[in-house]
């Protein structure tokens, strides 16, 4: 199988570690300096143990990256040797239980840090020793600051003059113009079914059919490839794989982690409004207001009536929408719960740069940030937008825990809810007076007690009934706000709420030049402080440099494997430069002057040659020159991502379900998977067979339970903001892809399939087999491997006692090519 095969094959380079280093500088640095560095810093630490550069702790040996278990810091902090333990007693003593983690959580990421040597990001204008450039103690902003690129107004870039013919199209320009520079030229245009593959992974995520596949090679020309694209954007499925994409970044999850790991309820209803969001292309602007300021929306729509159905749903998406601020972690048990809240903001905040700025704000909470010129006022400032939002909080069962906040809203207007108390009054009343008039005609006419008792009882259920009867509207996941006044903000001394020192009102990054927006003055029963609206207009504002140029290079990324800015969520110093801003501002500006539009992008970004280059690497030249593939002179092999590999084989195997929308499936996990992570299945009910065989994306998320599947091939960690995930190739991954029983019950149903459509003969049925699975016909070395296969797997299936060794056979067939690279890999 392995020959046949070449099952696992996997050259994926690693993840970037840009997560891991935005995690270093807003939960690991303050922790140290908070705790460790008095002792184990400056020129003569205790015990030979520097804790101020990464050159320290590597030369001691306490850290090994990429295992907490190994590494002698963590055993120290976990008090698991008193001899051994740290911070001791007489200095401060044992971290809480969430800063262990996030130490554990750090070195688990491969112990990022840019301090020193081996720093692990360069950014522009440092070196890959020294790493990013660190800012001066004193926060002071410099011409150089304002000057930097990603802060610079968005301006379409005039088309460069180029020498080759390819150059019609302005992405092709633009990138030609960097190859020339260097001599070099683009790779081939792709073989049909090589680019038909690369369109249904990159906008479905699903194969193609071979059907779709053989049209395409027999007329592959400019105008059927456009059809092609315009077909796959039309689809549902086009939303179902590129809604993913965003909640990787929005850390979607439908728990709040730690050891209850509680449910955050309707949380799936965001999950639909993002992938509804994308079939309808919905506008970027308008998509980015929502999510910051979606209740405050719909009352404005509410004040405009809502009576046309287009209205009423977009009052209802306006609502949903809020469900971001609802998606982090969240501690119901913490040491501090004033602590906790400002963990919950922060979450929010480094939630919110990320996603839609592309700045690490949270570096900030502690500090100036360390790198980019963001000071602590201004992470204050920005954190007061959310400052009216009533915190989250819910009930649990168990010991100690936080007050409860209205996570929640009914999907309804204030007219139904009126509605609705008046006839929920109504009947009541009505039942009040049934039983008091049938209270009096049994004690005039009904001698019989029990007979009486009987016919009152009818009507104390039906009252009950009434009584305790909630709305029957729907509920979402949403912000809701406390009022018309905000809590006030203080920037907080080494972000220690006890040490509050100015007090600070909304306003944008001072970097960036602008007035602190002006916030209507609301009246005394207004229902929110409408601060979120004012940082809602800023982000989705034309004039905001970094917005478009985040979102498009984010598109880009998905078409090539790496963005533009190969840091989608920084485009600080601490991430990497753009490798051809022109190109990432012409997209910018062409991303907002179609309307926001991301269907538009797509199709500007596949029309071009640069995307339908060869990924193969067979120009000596080039790889001499940008080994990395920089200047884009082929496309990427791309590994898919988890959900891909999965739906793939429910599409192979004609099993998937194309259902949409709706609460979360649950799929059957075993009894150790239970027992291992979430105390054997609490909130975890199986979902129907046929339910489990829907799209990845509608598989419930919890903190506390991953899908083992899923998550050994790198799905988001729903933790922080993930616009990469990490790409590993593991001996866990290949175990998983031969064992599971997933994996094993789609292979049965592909080999039935193939059995089906190909009549029962045996080069058929391979050659259908092939078809289906990679889109091509077995070649003769194939053909005859496989039929050696079969044969072998068929007589030991009779050695074995096997009933239908034929099928027995043909499973196994089945179950080596959905392992193989073409089913993982997409040219």
């Amino acid at each position: 199988m392995a020959t046949l095969l070449a099952l696992q094959a996997w050259t994926m380079p690693a993840a970037d570690c840009q997560d891991g280093v935005a995690f270093f500088e807003s939960k690991i640095r303050p922790l140290l300096i908070e705790h460790c560095l008095d002792c184990h810093g400056g020129s003569e630490p205790e015990g030979g143990l520097a804790l101020d550069s990464r050159a320290g702790w590597e030369e001691a040996g306490v850290i090994e990256p990429g295992k907490p278990e190994e590494s002698l810091l963590i055993a120290a902090v976990r008090y698991s040797d008193k001899s051994l333990a740290m911070p001791p007693d007489g200095a401060g003593g044992k971290l809480s239980d969430a800063e262990i983690a996030a130490l554990e959580e750090w070195v688990a990421l491969g112990a990022p840090d840019p301090r020193g040597p081996a720093a692990a990001v360069p950014s522009a204008g440092a070196s890959a020793a020294t790493g990013p450039k660190l800012r001066g103690r004193k926060f002071k902003l410099s011409d150089a600051d304002r000057m930097y690129w990603a802060f610079q107004p968005i301006e379409r870039p005039a088309l460069p003059t180029v020498s080759s013919p390819e150059a019609r199209h302005p992405i092709d320009a633009l990138v030609l113009a960097k190859l020339e520079e260097h001599g070099l030229s683009m790779s081939p245009t792709a073989p049909p079914r090589e680019l038909v593959r690369r369109a249904y992974f990159d906008l479905w995520g699903l194969p193609p059919s071979p059907e779709e596949v053989a049209a395409f090679e027999q007329n592959p020309t400019e105008e059927e490839w456009d059809r092609l694209v315009d077909r796959l954007l039309a689809s549902p499925h086009y939303g179902q794989r590129w809604g993913r994409h965003w909640l990787d970044v929005v850390r979607y999850a439908e728990s709040n982690g730690y050891e209850r790991d509680g449910e955050k309820p309707n949380a799936w209803r965001y999950r639909d409004y993002v992938i509804d969001a994308f079939n309808a292309d919905k506008p970027y602007d308008q998509f980015v207001r929502e999510q910051l300021a979606g209740d405050e929306l719909a009352e404005e729509l509410l004040s405009g009536g809502i009576e046309e159905s287009d209205s009423r749903q977009a009052w209802r998406d306006a609502i949903v929408a809020t469900g971001f601020y609802r998606l982090h972690v969240w501690d119901d048990e913490p040491d501090s719960t004033i602590v906790a809240e400002y963990d919950d903001l922060d979450d929010v905040m480094v939630s919110t740069g990320a996603a839609f700025l592309g700045l690490t704000l949270g570096c900030a909470r502690c500090h100036d940030h360390k790198f980019d010129p963001i000071s602590q006022r201004d992470y204050y400032s920005m954190l007061s937008f959310f400052r009216g939002i009533d915190p989250y909080g819910q009930n649990k069962t168990g010991g100690g825990g936080r007050g409860t906040g209205q996570i929640t809203r009914l999907l309804a207007t204030p007219a139904e809810l009126e509605s609705w108390q008046r006839e929920r009054q109504r009947r009541i009343a009505e039942l009040e007076r049934r039983l008091a008039e049938a209270s009096a005609a049994a004690d005039d006419a009904t001698p019989d007690v029990a007979t009486k008792e009987a016919n009152n009882a009818a009507i104390e259920a039906e009252l009950k009934q009434a009584r305790e009867a909630t709305p029957p509207f729907d509920s979402a996941l949403a912000a809701v706000e406390l009022g018309p006044t905000a809590k006030s903000t203080h920037v907080l001394s080494r972000g220690e709420p006890q040490s509050p020192r100015e007090e600070v009102s909304p306003a944008f990054p001072e970097v960036l030049g602008l007035p602190a927006p002006v916030v209507e003055v609301t009246s005394a029963d207004a229902k929110s402080t409408r601060r979120r609206r004012a940082l809602a207009e800023w982000v989705a504002d034309e004039t905001n440099p970094l917005t478009a140029r985040v979102m498009a290079n984010r598109i880009w990324r998905h078409h090539f494997g790496v963005g533009i800015v190969p840091t989608p969520d920084d485009f600080g110093h601490t991430g990497l430069p753009p490798t051809n801003q022109p190109l990432l501002d012409y997209l910018a500006a062409e991303f907002m002057a179609s309307g926001w539009r991301m269907k538009e992008l797509h199709r500007l970004i596949m029309s071009s040659r640069t995307y339908r280059q060869s990924s193969r690497a067979e120009n000596p030249q080039a790889l001499a020159i940008d080994s990395d593939n920089a200047l884009l002179w082929r496309q990427r092999l791309r590994r898919v991502d988890a959900e891909v590999i999965r739906d793939a084989m429910l599409s192979v195997s004609g099993q998937l379900n194309t259902k949409q929308g709706g609460p979360s499936v649950f799929p059957t996990l075993s009894q150790e998977t239970h027992s291992g992570q979430d105390a054997a299945g609490k909130g975890w009910q199986d979902s129907p067979a046929e339910e489990q065989n829907r799209r990845s994306v509608y598989l419930a998320v919890k903190r506390g339970l991953k899908i083992p599947l899923l998550e050994s091939l790198d799905f988001a960690n729903s933790t922080s903001p993930a616009g990469i995930r990490p790409v590993t190739t593991t001996a866990p991954q290949a175990l998983m892809l031969l064992n599971d029983r997933f994996v094993e019950a789609q292979a049965t149903a592909f080999a039935a399939r193939v059995a089906q459509e190909g009549g029962g003969d045996c080069a058929a049925m391979v050659t259908r087999a092939f078809q289906l699975a990679l889109q091509r016909d077995p070649s003769a070395s194939e053909r005859l491997a496989v039929e050696r296969l079969l044969a072998d797997d068929r007589r030991l299936a009779i050695g074995e006692g096997i009933a239908d060794p034929d099928g027995r056979a043909l499973a196994s067939f089945c179950r080596g090519l959905l392992n193989a690279n073409e089913m993982i890999y997409v040219d």
